[in-house]
């Protein structure tokens, strides 16, 4: 019998997505837009202030009404999307990039450079996150910039320790052992070859940590650590609309804060999909 009648049918038909998959997808799409048209389509500038317009329900004027302040909820909520989103990105590219170079020169080297990166990776486990950050600020001075670097350092125990898991995988293959026979050296080996084969894996793994990554920002944000007035960062409207709330005005903390949920809520929906999709075709 011939190989070609072994081998298994392929219909070339992608297996169906999920409903919940398409909506969390079309919201970000959603979001994605709204952020990147927001001069367009904010009807007003994020911090034009206007006082006799103060904590003004939906209306023709103001379609998600204002804050305590009299700037447009809309308008803040859009411009405060770009903020809200790429702080996340560049958050995680900062810990995929720290955390990619030790977990493959862990798994790689092994003996004691695997303990002692191991050992500095439970360490920074130990310690929380939120608090490791604070420490930082606390030593560099509050702001967007400082809680995005500090952020990105926190997070990168934990994607080095998923890099180290994934690359002892991948080192034992026999294309590595191939490659070594040929007399190429380890650098090149893990850089041409099996770095790139770790990455379906990283950054399904990436698109998980999104969604933790925005709501870790929004906090600092809330507590006055991260974005500063007259930013219109999510986690900060949430902060300033809490007085509102207490005057009966719940549209100032609602807004901002149903965004933070729902980028989050789809995030997750769609980065446990990605990261399933990406993993079985390694």
């Amino acid at each position: 019998m011939s190989a070609l009648t072994l081998a298994p049918a392929r219909t070339g038909k992608e297996p169906r997505r999920p409903v919940s998959v398409v909506i969390a997808g079309a919201a970000l799409v959603l979001v994605v837009v709204a952020a990147v048209l927001a001069p367009v389509l904010a009807p007003y500038a994020p911090d034009a202030i206007d006082l006799s317009a103060s904590l003004v329900g939906t209306g023709g004027d103001h379609l998600l009404g204002t804050d305590s302040s009299g700037q447009d909820l809309l308008s803040r909520a859009l411009y405060g999307a770009r903020t809200s989103l790429i702080a996340p990105i560049v958050l995680l590219a900062i810990a995929a990039l720290l955390g990619v170079v030790l977990g493959t020169l862990a798994a790689w080297r092994g003996g004691w450079v695997d303990t002692v990166v191991s050992r500095l990776t439970d360490v920074m486990y130990a310690f929380p996150g939120l608090l490791f950050t604070v420490m930082i600020i606390a030593v560099f001075g509050a702001g967007m910039t400082t809680s995005v670097l500090a952020l990105g350092l926190a997070y990168t125990p934990t994607v080095a320790k998923y890099t180290r898991s994934v690359a002892l995988a991948e080192r034992r293959k026999p294309y590595i052992d191939a490659y070594r026979v040929q007399g190429m050296g380890g650098v090149r080996i893990c850089a041409r070859h099996l770095v790139p084969n770790l990455g379906r894996s990283v950054i399904g793994y990436l698109v998980v940590l999104f969604g933790e990554a925005l709501m870790s920002l929004a906090t600092l944000s809330y507590l006055g650590f991260g974005a500063q007035p007259p930013s219109s960062d999510w986690g900060l409207m949430v902060q300033e609309g809490q007085a509102a709330v207490v005057q009966g005005a719940l549209l100032p903390a609602l807004v901002p804060g149903f965004a933070i949920a729902l980028v989050v809520v789809s995030f997750n929906v769609v980065g446990v999909w990605a990261a399933d999709r990406l993993g079985s075709r390694r």
